[in-house]
């Protein structure tokens, strides 16, 4: 496939492979963007930010609104698309297409919804014949970082708020996974979508992320991907706008009164779907002494039975890590943990980039499966041997994105999610779980800012103050 920018497609000499990570071939190839491409490209976004700041929300509706029925139409397709660029199965790739129909639905709601409001002046004191108001403009040029976990929704997540608030966007999908989302350009585009609103620079960010970062003309950007590279964006981006939706190793608490279950069922779901990969995957499993023995004599079988394989086989349950690198690094890992002490009781062996899923038991806080970000299929299991310790242990990171609690005691609930230090806490359920429209981000060093259409298109939009001085 090609990029677009300046209102075409474009093709480059130099091309980046993208690979199935399935088989390890090559299913296409995408042009590397240069500098000298994010120049001009941004050159036409200021000249796009034009168009769409004179768009009627009523219009900006309209588009989002068809380029939604043009998804859904080729729902499979794209499902297919992201199975095979990203390795997920296909039964999780047909749930993202699913999710980002809903996501670019939802932003194209809050199209017609951006609100400022009246100001009471009057309460100043000594303020008398004014009157205030506020409005919500469009930024102006969005740039939108991708990571390859959720090559489609996460776009979706990002493109659908800024063009529904009225700005273009500049869009840098990862390396891996670019497939998705020039296809959604083409459906934007199809749906009618001012040409120099959407650009989308493809190749990798090593080479042409900093100059989209660093450039004045650029109003926000909005990253999803690692901790790391977030704190180089936030120190490169100078005086600009930026929601960081950063890495995490979320805790899962068993306190003595769970469903078993129950949780067996949620860390198979949050530990493993997408082999591990997901943001908010169950990471750490912190276990009362009372629930721990019942807890992983049920869960390791069932972890042991999981169908790994081909992601485009429907009984297929998890697939690959999207590259082999990666899966040797989460392999490497695990053994690290069971050199040092902890017990492997089931899986951790690899094939290429297919790593069977994991369990460890008996770890130490000192071991990198607890203290960084995993994002492989494995959970972590340390017992806490008192609610106030379970804290601690779920605290002592520098991560806050999400976390799970499993108890019926609302005494606890309530507690629980008042001391816990995370953007997201699911209570019954573990901590990957997340509806579209809900306020999603993390605190610490999870992130900046929340996205979830209608508070991202609060990112992605300032506020003028106007004041009407009355004839006295």
């Amino acid at each position: 496939m090609r990029f677009y920018s300046e209102g075409q497609w474009q093709d480059r000499p130099q091309r980046v492979e993208v690979i199935d990570p399935a088989s390890g071939e090559v299913i296409d190839t995408v042009p590397q963007a240069s500098r000298e491409d994010v120049e001009r490209a941004i050159a036409a976004a200021v000249d796009g930010a034009t168009p769409m700041r004179q768009l009627t929300a009523f219009e900006r509706f309209e588009i989002l609104a068809r380029a939604v029925d043009l998804l859904h139409q080729r729902r499979e397709d794209m499902a297919r698309t992201i199975s095979q660029e990203e390795g997920k199965t296909l039964a999780e790739a047909r749930a993202e297409v699913h999710r980002s129909i809903q996501t670019l639905q939802l932003s194209a709601e809050e199209a017609k919804r951006i609100f400022g409001e009246v100001v009471p002046l009057d309460a100043g004191a000594g303020v008398r014949q004014k009157f205030g108001f506020t409005l919500r403009v469009p930024c102006g040029v969005v740039v939108a970082i991708t990571p390859f976990n959720f090559p489609l929704n996460l776009v979706c997540h990002k493109v659908g708020p800024g063009l529904a608030a009225g700005n273009s966007v500049i869009l840098k999908p990862a390396s891996d996974t670019p497939l998705s989302a020039l296809r959604l350009v083409e459906i934007l585009l199809e749906a009618g979508l001012p040409p120099l609103a959407i650009t989308c620079l493809t190749g990798r960010g090593s080479e042409i992320g900093e100059a989209l970062c660093t450039d004045r003309r650029v109003r926000k950007i909005s990253f999803t991907g690692s901790r790391e590279v977030g704190e180089r964006i936030c120190r490169m981006a100078g005086l600009k706008r930026v929601t960081m939706e950063l890495g995490s190793n979320s805790p899962l608490i068993i306190l003595p009164d769970a469903d078993v279950d129950k949780v067996v069922e949620a860390t198979v779901i949050c530990g493993y779907a997408n082999a591990g990969q997901v943001c908010i995957s169950a990471q750490r499993i912190i276990a009362t002494p009372e629930i721990e023995a019942e807890y992983l004599q049920k869960l390791i079988p069932r972890v042991e039975q999981l169908r790994v394989g081909n992601p485009l086989d429907e009984r297929t349950e998890m697939g690959p890590m999207v590259r082999q690198a990666d899966a040797e690094r989460v392999e490497q890992w695990l053994r690290e943990a069971a050199a040092g002490g902890a017990r492997l009781a089931c899986g951790g062996t690899r094939d290429g980039a297919f790593l069977h899923p994991a369990v460890l038991t008996n770890v130490r806080t000192d071991m990198r499966v607890w203290r960084e970000e995993l994002f492989g299929p494995a959970v972590a299991v340390m017992r806490a041997d008192s609610v106030e310790q379970a804290i601690e242990l779920a605290n002592d990171t520098a991560y806050g994105l999400s976390a799970g609690v499993f108890t019926q005691d609302i005494d606890r609930v309530i507690q629980l999610a008042q001391r816990i230090e995370a953007g997201n806490i699911h209570i019954n359920w573990g901590p990957m779980w997340r509806t579209d429209l809900m306020p999603y981000g993390g605190l610490k060093e999870s992130g900046l800012g929340r996205e979830g259409p209608r508070y991202a298109m609060e990112e992605m939009t300032e506020v003028k103050t106007v004041v009407i001085h009355l004839g006295q």
